[in-house]
């Protein structure tokens, strides 16, 4: 490696989706959208498995879980390129560049262990109806949800103290619109030949393969529950009951497989970004999409709610204009 420009790096500077004017404010306008439809509708669905009674099931539960990582990895890894557009700054600390490293690694990998834990509930559901509320109660909901958080956090507390000891980079140009640990470990000069070996044995079998193993499995024994189904109108009813979650898995798994399955010198920064785009951007928005759009049970909370505010307001119209009468 040639280290005639290495140097200690104090701050990163952030290079974004493109250089061009017409182009980085056409992203800028695109992410703002986007932004703000994640927020609201990852919102709405948190906020209506809280207030709806309806939904105060595991599987709703997981799903309130869900739009939280959701919304805090969009606000996360989104944020640069709106305040670099509106301010101009798109430097970063090598604090908060790593900070940001170890909270989108994470919330990714809280995420694919949630995701895994919402599978295992379908497969009671589907597997064991009979015993589904005595299986899946309240304290293990609560149990598995806290591991999902607790090992993800905890996963990524080595790759951050590995990170802190690389001092110096062959640039300090990040080309990306966020910290990202493949950009970051292309730009160091450091020996981190252990931390390689960590993402690719702990971080890969903990965050990667075990959720996916888990969640394979669980869909294994669904798909043979519902092929044994006799009915038609069984197995449909059984398959709706899963399409959301499976959709899901299959959208964020696809986008992590082309961001991060491949060999590292094969990884081209460039392309790179636009998997992390839609990773971080369209992801995130197809959640709350998919459970209104294909869920009977969110689309009846909401109409519920809106029914609700409805009558609310009407109440308070008529009590107006009874108070109103009584005055005149």
């Amino acid at each position: 490696m040639d280290h005639t420009n290495v140097s200690t790096t104090t701050y990163f500077i952030i290079t974004g989706i493109s250089d061009e004017p017409l182009l980085r404010c056409f992203v800028f306008l695109l992410v703002l959208v986007i932004y703000l439809l994640t927020l609201g509708g990852n919102i709405s669905i948190f906020l209506l498995v809280c207030l709806d009674h309806h939904l105060h099931t595991p599987m709703y539960f997981f799903l309130a879980n869900l739009s939280i990582l959701d919304i805090s990895c969009s606000t996360i890894t989104l944020h640069k390129i709106l305040i670099s557009f509106i301010s101009g700054d798109n430097t970063v600390s090598v604090v908060g560049c790593l900070v940001q490293i170890f909270a989108f690694l994470s919330l990714t990998c809280d995420e694919l262990l949630v995701l895994a834990a919402m599978s295992y509930d379908r497969y009671v559901a589907i597997c064991n109806p009979l015993h589904y509320h005595r299986v899946m109660d309240s304290k293990l909901c609560v149990l598995l949800a806290s591991l999902c958080w607790v090992c993800g956090f905890i996963e990524g507390i080595p790759t951050l103290m590995e990170l802190f000891k690389s001092t110096c980079y062959e640039s300090n140009k990040v080309d990306h619109f966020f910290c990202d640990i493949i950009p970051l470990l292309k730009l160091s000069c450091s020996d981190l030949s252990f931390l390689q070996l960590y993402i690719l044995i702990v971080g890969t079998s903990i965050c990667g393969f075990t959720p996916f193993a888990l969640t394979f499995i669980s869909y294994i024994f669904i798909i043979a529950a519902i092929l044994s189904i006799r009915t038609s109108s069984g197995r449909r009813k059984a398959f709706y009951t899963c399409s959301s979650h499976l959709t899901v898995v299959i959208c964020f798994y696809a986008s992590l497989v082309f961001q991060y399955l491949r060999p590292m010198s094969s990884i081209n920064l460039g392309s790179n970004k636009y998997f992390s785009l839609f990773n971080t951007a369209v992801v995130p928005i197809l959640n709350p999409l998919i459970y209104s759009l294909k869920n009977k049970d969110v689309k009846a909370a909401i109409r519920r709610r809106t029914r609700t505010g409805l009558s609310t307001k009407t109440q308070g119209y008529n009590g107006n204009t009874e108070i109103n009468k009584t005055r005149s």
